[in-house]
């Protein structure tokens, strides 16, 4: 019997259309795996994971990555607060006086001031800024996960974007690994790399 191949994937990635390509191209079976932003390259490391789809900065030693793409990050709040006020974007300045309920944006250092709330999901956050308490920025498709109708989001133009990787272990450097780093680079199998 064939080993499956198991790949986690962060909040908001989505594998679906390199599963459906795996599955149609593929005879090993392919498990998919969700993890979170904290825990998304233990599984790797562990061995418990084959490969993972993440979310950078991650810790690579020992691991190769493949940068996948990027994405925006969004300022999340209650539809009854300013910010749904403002057009499509806005910038960190906007955000300054704003307590932030999870301190998640790359490439941005908020002050101590604005981050009074414990640690929690990215979905309990977007229900916290939902009862109209503060403001959360995320990637953007974390915010479509959990997309609400009380909630509006607005890009924070001056940010970098977070990229989405896949990570594997630097000994785990087969075939089978090989063939899903093409699948998600696009190649099929009468192409090369």
């Amino acid at each position: 019997m064939i080993a499956p191949l198991r790949v986690g994937f962060v909040t908001g990635a989505t594998p679906d259309k390199w599963a459906r390509s795996w599955r149609a191209g593929r005879r090993e079976s392919l498990h998919l795996v969700q993890t979170t932003e904290a825990e998304q390259v233990d599984g790797v490391q562990d061995g418990s994971l084959d490969m993972a789809i993440v979310r950078l900065p991650v810790d690579q030693n020992g691991l190769h990555c493949v940068r996948l793409y990027d994405e925006l990050q969004v300022a999340v709040a209650s539809r009854e607060h300013l910010l749904a006020a403002a057009d499509d974007e806005v910038m960190t300045a906007d955000l300054d006086d704003e307590q932030l309920v999870r301190p998640h944006a790359s490439g941005w250092a908020p002050s101590a001031e604005q981050l009074a709330w414990p640690p929690m999901s990215e979905q309990e956050a977007i229900e916290t800024v939902a009862a109209g308490t503060g403001v959360v920025v995320v990637p953007m498709s974390v915010a479509r996960l959990h997309q609400r109708k009380d909630v509006v989001s607005r890009v924070v133009s001056d940010l970098g974007p977070t990229t989405i990787a896949l990570v594997w272990r630097i000994d785990r450097d087969d075939e089978v690994t090989q063939a899903f780093v093409g699948v998600t680079k696009g190649r099929t199998p009468r192409t090369s790399r």
